[in-house]
């Protein structure tokens, strides 16, 4: 099992000690890191500026929102940093929720599933450079349809440095999951539980076993973000995460449409989501967080003392998992390197 760097996203600035997290990652030997975007920062920027100097981990989007650009400039944002970078960029990409794709920006988000595939058939095309790119979808027309008609096809300026630059899709939903299985060189998924492992195995499988699909399992990537707090304290080290469970819970979606609460729903923790959203959504974050289950917490996160979090790992190991992304400074990065040998 590989191990992956994320940056998380940034609050009024740039995560304190990033930079130095990401040399120590790249000198630990990490696989990977990885630069994300809500409605703030963009993810691109960041991981250019950092990755710049790097000289061996891969760089990844986690994730790109899809909404946020078209597929021809994602692929050229793909090619542009897959050359600067030596051949280590993956696309990570993802539809985002409603609230984000038609609050901020202002792009339609019904059928996202249909739409990523169409998305990811541009980007792909444009990569291959083997013509000018066309395309007459439901949702993405090249040329454009309806405008001057002055529009022509074009095919890329820039040869790119790899015509497979590897794609990762995150998805919470099953059939969002056998899409990724599907099209996709890999699956981001966020509050992956070991105990869960079999619902997961099913839904890959699915797309795995579709006409064209693009990998199997074993040629699959799955990059999970997993929370890793050591404390002798359970309690205490729950505690760390509740807030975050909290607002992806309660706050990260809208009341009838949230994807991240439905997944620790699956978990068995209905009730729980609706007592954390009623607070969350009243206005007392503080009882939101309170209210999530330290066994919640246990079950997507590794936490506890440095026994009871090597005993777990093996759950994680032994599950679909390829990759677990952390976050952390300096020193918790060397902790969990050393955890993971």
């Amino acid at each position: 099992m590989k191990l992956g760097y994320t940056t998380g996203y940034w609050s009024a600035g740039p995560p304190e000690g990033v930079t130095a997290a990401i040399a120590e990652a790249d000198r630990l030997g990490f696989d990977s890191i990885w630069a994300a975007e809500a409605y703030g920062s963009d993810c691109l920027t960041p991981l250019a500026w950092w990755g710049a100097n790097t000289s061996r981990v891969r760089l990844g989007t986690n994730i790109m929102q899809m909404a946020a650009r078209t597929p021809t400039a994602a692929a050229m944002a793909a090619l542009t940093l897959d050359h600067l970078s030596g051949g280590r960029f993956i696309l990570g990409l993802g539809a985002s929720g409603p609230q984000v794709v038609e609050g901020w920006y202002g792009q339609p988000y019904p059928r996202p599933l249909a739409r990523t595939r169409e998305y990811i058939e541009i980007v792909r095309t444009v990569l291959a450079r083997t013509g000018p790119v066309e395309h007459d979808g439901a949702f993405f027309q090249l040329p454009y349809l309806g405008g001057t008609g002055l529009g022509k096809p074009l095919k890329s300026t820039v040869h790119p440095l790899r015509a497979d630059i590897p794609i990762f899709l995150a998805a919470e939903g099953p059939k969002n999951v056998a899409l990724a299985a599907e099209i996709a060189d890999g699956w981001l998924p966020l509050f992956f539980s070991p105990k869960a492992d079999s619902f997961y195995r099913a839904a890959l499988a699915e797309g795995f076993a579709r006409p064209g699909a693009r990998r199997d399992m074993d040629a699959f990537e799955v990059a999970a973000t997993v929370p890793i707090v050591v404390h002798d304290d359970i309690e205490a080290a729950a505690d760390r995460l509740r807030p975050f469970v909290a607002l992806y819970v309660g706050g990260m979606g809208a009341k009838s449409a949230n994807f991240h609460r439905d997944v620790i729903a699956r978990l068995g923790y209905e009730r729980d989501c609706d007592v954390i959203t009623e607070a969350y959504l009243a206005g007392d974050k503080r009882g939101a967080a309170a209210a999530v289950p330290t066994a919640l917490v246990e079950d997507i996160a590794l936490i506890g003392p440095v026994a009871k979090v090597r005993d777990e790992l093996q759950g994680w190991r032994e599950s679909v998992v390829t990759t677990l992304l952390v976050q952390g400074n300096s020193r918790q990065l060397r902790q969990i390197a050393e955890l993971m040998s």
